[in-house]
């Protein structure tokens, strides 16, 4: 990040503070809006929300480390994350994530080295019906099976062309 762009995001997310009154009580309000500045929460957009609100940064920094919505790492342009709930991984989530990390030549938790993709897990996307589901973004991908992954990275890859 630039000084110049540290600066914009910096004033934004004390604008996004300032929107909420600094009022502590919009703390997870106030690091959903800021995440979704950069795609993740450093630790000096912490330090910015921490002196903004008036409370320890221990304190964002452990809303931010306990909800799997956050991260303080960098993302995929695109993150993937596949459910591993009950249901999903009844109807073959594991089989879905083991080939979603061979195409992608990353583990979970990693990013691609375009910067494209990033792969993780999480418990439940609440659509167990459609089971096994994988989100890309916003977007949900339901009862898939590993020979449609291809198809649907291509979607994205065709997209940054």
């Amino acid at each position: 990040m630039s000084d110049n762009c540290n600066k914009k995001i910096t004033d934004r997310v004390r604008e996004i503070c300032a929107s909420h009154h600094n009022n502590s009580g919009e703390l997870i309000m106030i690091l959903h809006e800021a995440q979704s500045l950069l795609g993740y929460l450093p630790q000096e957009i912490q330090e910015v929300v921490a002196e903004q609100l008036e409370i320890p940064i221990a304190q964002v920094y452990g809303v931010v480390t306990f909800y799997s919505y956050f991260s303080i790492e960098p993302k995929g342009r695109f993150p993937i994350s596949v459910c591993m709930g009950t249901a999903c991984y009844v109807r073959g989530a594991e089989k879905i994530l083991e080939e979603l990390e061979r195409q992608l030549e990353i583990k979970v938790g990693e990013t691609t080295s375009d910067g494209l993709f990033s792969l993780n897990c999480l418990r439940c996307v609440g659509a167990c019906g459609l089971a096994p589901v994988v989100t890309i973004g916003d977007k949900v991908y339901g009862r898939l099976t590993t020979d449609k992954i291809r198809d649907i990275l291509a979607d994205y890859y065709i997209r940054e062309q």
